[in-house]
């Protein structure tokens, strides 16, 4: 194991202070990408505090809604293992759905 510390396999989704800095991350090849893949990808955007991969898709609970939609328009036409993420990018903000398929719940 590397230094890193770990996040957990829990995305809130019951919680609806949360919906909106909780991502979707869809058209994943999740026979090759991994739970520490996503989590070194997504990074960047803030600090994660769960990740949950599932076959073809990963949800993404950052600390705060800013950071998940910094995730969603930075990593739009982003491919990970020969799969673009540019149409499976999806955001949620009050009931209202953006065009990508990578969603902030």
């Amino acid at each position: 194991m590397t230094g890193k510390t770990q996040t957990s396999n829990v995305t809130n989704k019951n919680d609806p202070r949360s919906l909106n800095s909780r991502c979707f991350i869809g058209n994943l090849n999740t026979a090759v990408v991994t739970k520490g893949d996503i989590e070194a990808i997504f990074a960047k955007y803030g600090k994660i505090v769960g990740c949950s991969v599932h076959k073809g898709y990963a949800f993404v609970q950052y600390a705060s809604e800013r950071n998940a939609r910094a995730a969603v328009t930075g990593e739009n036409s982003r491919v990970i293992a020969g799969q673009s993420l540019g149409k499976a990018l999806k955001c949620d903000s009050d009931d209202t759905v953006c065009a990508f398929t990578f969603r902030c719940l």
